[in-house]
């Protein structure tokens, strides 16, 4: 706080051991008596000043100043920690779980800082500008009702919109929101708040957000100048845990060191118990059945309530950035797009599968992915989109899932003609288990549900004969054996040069559900995203292993799956050795240019 001894007023210069000048007897003045009386203000403005000064420095007090005797909201030991780290250091990281409260605290303390720091501007910076509104304009009414008297410092009703959100405060301070995108670019506040920021990624940080606390708030009095007491420039982190490796994993660790050499930083954190300690949030009994639940992913859940940074540190497959970073695509498909005169557009799709076969949930699963090719008009891959994931439920025969696969077939734009179809392969694993969903996709099938007929499909590789004869050649029977380098191989390079895409994050991406119900059809575009989010869970639970002879990829926890990889990358493969080489092959004119 900036020191009090030698204020300068418009009418009178103050100091601490002279706060009433009409009773000082050294005082001497032209002016008359009646001129030198002073009103309550100057009067008190020493203590006027300490209260600023005290509630400034105690927000937490401050609160319990304002809060109503009955109703009110009662502030634990841990919130009261976090609320005077907010106000206390030039950057506060938080990491906490489902339940804490981070949100309301949060905004508790933009609001303190808005009516302490006359004309100062904060925002809340979220993925994207419409959650941002959508969670300021539900705390903001939870703070109404725990503290009206906050509506007194309200210069006029607040405006929450789909997508922006202004607050204006009598002090002249503004609470709005930002997105973690290039829309924020050139922006300025004089303090930020990142929510979710362990979804973020560095150079966008850099680039964008970084800059936007760039010019400090000036004083409001007549010099209108810059309190070197004052934490301009600062930047909060409120998250739950993300990925070891990333590039916020790295920002914590930076912080930790800066906060251990005093630097005006701190890191706080806290897994499920803490809040379960004061009565915040689910029961324990709630929150060890949900962990124990064989459908709960342990991934999520430990970052979405032990706060554990999860992931491979040394020896990560992929730079789980680079992977984060490739999550561009806003929309999934749940089968071909039409044109205006109902035919499937011209796309084409590869799908990859990895086969399992168990009644039990906690055991690997079948998963399908669906990879949309995108070309340049030469013929060159651009593109290879992650357009859907899915998951039939454990316990399904060979047969049904063979049904699953035909019908998704059918959905993207196959067809038995293969110059017509839109689908350009199936690629299943072909180790020993998968052996028999092959079976199952060479047989001649009626849908049970539908009455239709969903036809016999060919292999592409193999000499295994089909129920029909002239099948269409679409199933191709991989054997990782012998090539698993040059699967592992195929997959980092697509992410490094980024040509793979992955659907963005939801909303309840962000609340990282920990379970998900693949049996309604209405919610498979949601379920794609939530998927993704279970892939990426995948990868940075692998790493390399390099032997003498070649690599492998080895899981840091056992109990995280790799199917939904397994099948990614095999797809990934079939597109590498056959898809590509078949647009180079044909467009070798254009071999000089360069398309990533």
């Amino acid at each position: 706080m900036a020191s009090y001894k030698n204020f300068q007023s418009d009418n009178f210069k103050y100091t601490k051991q002279s706060s009433r000048l009409d009773d000082n007897p050294e005082f001497n003045s032209p002016v008359q008596p009646n001129e030198l009386r002073m009103n309550s203000f100057e009067r008190n403005f020493d203590k006027w000043l300490e209260f600023v000064q005290w509630a400034r420095w105690h927000p937490d007090l401050w609160y319990d100043l304002i809060k109503p005797e009955k109703g009110g909201m009662r502030l634990d030991l841990d919130q009261r920690v976090f609320l005077r780290s907010m106000s206390r250091f030039i950057s506060t990281y938080g990491v906490f779980p489902r339940g804490f409260g981070k949100t309301m605290l949060e905004l508790m303390s933009i609001y303190h800082t808005c009516i302490w720091f006359p004309d100062i501007t904060i925002a809340m910076s979220a993925q994207t500008r419409e959650n941002a509104a959508s969670i300021s304009e539900e705390k903001h009414n939870e703070i109404i009702k725990w503290f009206p008297l906050i509506k007194n410092e309200l210069a006029k009703s607040p405006s929450f919109t789909k997508d922006t959100v202004e607050v204006e405060f009598s002090s002249g301070g503004v609470y709005s929101v930002l997105a973690n995108s290039q829309s924020s670019k050139g922006q300025r506040r004089r303090r930020l708040n990142v929510e979710e920021s362990a979804l973020l990624n560095n150079e966008l940080f850099k680039d964008v957000l970084e800059p936007v606390v760039n010019v400090p708030r000036r004083t409001i009095g007549k010099l209108a100048t810059v309190n070197p007491y004052e934490l301009n420039g600062m930047i909060n982190y409120l998250t739950t845990s993300g990925y070891r490796g990333s590039d916020e994993f790295n920002r914590i660790l930076n912080m930790l060191n800066e906060m251990a050499e005093l630097k005006g930083k701190i890191v706080l954190g806290a897994s499920w118990e803490l809040p379960c300690h004061f009565g915040r949030g689910e029961t324990r009994t709630q929150l060890l059945a949900k962990k124990n639940d064989p459908t709960t992913s342990a991934t999520a859940f430990a970052m979405n309530y032990e706060s554990k940074w999860v992931g491979a540190t040394d020896g990560a497959l992929v730079n789980i950035s680079k992977l984060l970073k490739i999550r561009t695509l806003n929309n999934a498909e749940i089968d071909c797009p039409r044109d205006k005169r109902g035919n499937f557009e011209l796309n084409e799709y590869v799908f990859g599968v990895d086969v399992a076969r168990s009644n039990s949930q906690s055991n690997n699963k079948t998963a399908i992915v669906v990879l949309k090719i995108i070309r340049s008009k030469n013929g060159v891959i651009r593109q290879i989109q992650l357009v859907n994931i899915h998951e039939p439920p454990n316990g399904m025969s060979f047969k049904e899932q063979s049904i699953i696969v035909k019908r998704m077939f059918y959905r993207y734009g196959g067809n038995l003609d293969l110059t017509k179809s839109r689908v350009k392969a199936i690629v299943v694993d072909g180790n020993v288990i998968g052996k028999g969903l092959i079976d199952r996709l060479l047989e001649d099938v009626t849908d049970p549900e539908t009455n239709e007929e969903l036809g016999c499909f060919d292999t592409i590789n193999t000499t295994q004969k089909p129920d029909v004869s002239h099948a269409p050649k679409i199933v191709y029977d991989l054997t990782a054996q012998g090539i698993n380098d040059d699967i592992i191989r195929t997959f980092i390079d697509y992410v490094e040069t980024e040509k793979l895409k992955l659907l963005t994050v939801s909303d309840d991406d962000k609340k990282k559900s920990t379970s998900i119900d693949t049996d309604s059809v209405d919610m498979e575009a949601e379920h794609a995203r939530k998927h993704t989010q279970f892939l990426i869970d995948e990868v940075s639970n692998l790493k390399l292993k390099k032997t003498q002879k070649s690599i492998t990829v080895e899981q840091v926890q056992k109990k995280i799956d790799k199917d939904r990889y397994s099948a990614l990358v095999y797809a990934l493969y079939y597109i590498f050795m056959f898809l590509e080489k078949e647009a180079t092959e044909e467009y070798s004119e254009d071999d000089d240019l360069v398309y990533y």
